[in-house]
């Protein structure tokens, strides 16, 4: 099988212009006796853009009990301070409920929370294009295993004729020396 079409009608049973996309392109890596595999985590040789590694950077550290553990410190060291003031001084910068904390916890949230879902989606794509990859690499297998066991197959079966036939020829030999005539297999 050295063309693509020839792969489709026999593997797929279709034409290869009615195959979707991958199975065009595992048909074409059959027919060059090619591999499909490959690195996907390489990319495709482009950097990303500044916005999306720091969307990248963001999400990372946002994610991290670094991030946890400072917030937490942060929240506490305000806490703590305020107190100090208010028991010490009688005032407090922000005194309780921490509406100044509130606020800058909401602007917090609300550029943080935007550029976690840029990351995610930038992640989201690399995985559907893993995903996509993994398929077509699982279709290539599967294929070559098809191929693989109708070859086996058919030495199989030769092997059989071939066993058949050594048979008869014993068989006729064995009646020449008996002056038998040999039964028909």
């Amino acid at each position: 099988m050295k063309n693509p079409e020839e792969v489709a009608k026999r593997l797929f049973g279709q034409p290869y212009e009615k195959l979707d996309a991958a199975a065009r392109n595992v048909a074409k890596h059959i027919a060059n006796r090619t591999h499909l595999a490959r690195n996907i985590n390489l990319g495709d040789g482009s950097q990303p853009s500044f916005g999306l590694r720091a969307a990248d950077a963001v999400a990372s550290f946002g994610g991290s009990w670094t991030f946890v553990g400072l917030f937490a410190g942060t929240m506490l060291l305000w806490v703590v301070v305020n107190a100090y003031l208010l028991s010490h001084l009688g005032k407090t910068f922000d005194p309780y409920p921490y509406i100044l904390l509130n606020l800058f916890l909401s602007m917090l949230a609300a550029i943080q929370a935007p550029i976690i879902l840029m990351s995610q989606n930038r992640q989201t794509e690399k995985d559907r294009i893993a995903s996509e990859h993994d398929y077509e690499v699982n279709l290539k297998a599967e294929l070559e295993i098809m191929l693989l066991h109708e070859k086996i197959d058919l030495l199989r079966d030769k092997q059989w004729e071939e066993l058949i036939e050594i048979q008869r020829e014993q068989l006729r030999q064995l009646s020449l020396l008996t002056g038998k005539p040999a039964a028909p297999p």
